[in-house]
């Protein structure tokens, strides 16, 4: 199985939305009537003259298969080191368990360390032990409590 995997075009958005939309979570956050919501083009078109910001599609024979966000952030802690955030990890349901997510995680550490990157940190939701359970046998640790205030909408 020959992955390839390339950052996202405007036109690949309507595959990302889908992919974001279908799970249980997912479901509750996402719209993916079409047209889509000019919200995608505009968060797309911010996220895309970014280079702190890798919204990447993962093809397979030419499918759109999978997708992830690598962010980059630099701060001065670390003696002026910069973090890479993997978000929005997604694989199209028919392609679950085929090794797809963990190709994307060995991707986004090297693209990582590439950026010069000292870690990799990401976030999951505690509805989703299985994801949890996933990460930890690549090696990602549960170290800090993560919080969020919402602002709504």
């Amino acid at each position: 199985m020959e992955l390839s995997y390339r950052l996202a075009t405007k036109s690949d958005l309507i595959a990302i939305v889908g992919l974001l939309a279908d799970d249980a979570l997912g479901a509750t956050r996402e719209t993916i009537e079409l047209p889509l919501s000019a919200t995608y083009l505009r968060a797309f078109e911010i996220i895309a003259a970014d280079p702190n910001q890798e919204l990447t599609v993962v093809e397979l024979n030419g499918e759109i298969v999978a997708t992830f966000q690598l962010s980059f952030i630099q701060y001065l802690t670390y003696l002026g080191g910069m973090r890479a955030q993997i978000e929005a990890v997604r694989v199209k349901n028919d392609y679950r368990g085929m090794g797809i997510g963990g190709s994307i995680f060995a991707y986004a550490i090297d693209r990582a360390r590439a950026k010069g990157a000292h870690l990799l940190q990401l976030t999951t939701d505690k509805k989703r032990p299985e994801a949890k359970r996933f990460y930890e046998s690549l090696g990602f640790v549960d170290s800090h409590e993560g919080m969020k205030l919402h602002f709504g909408g």
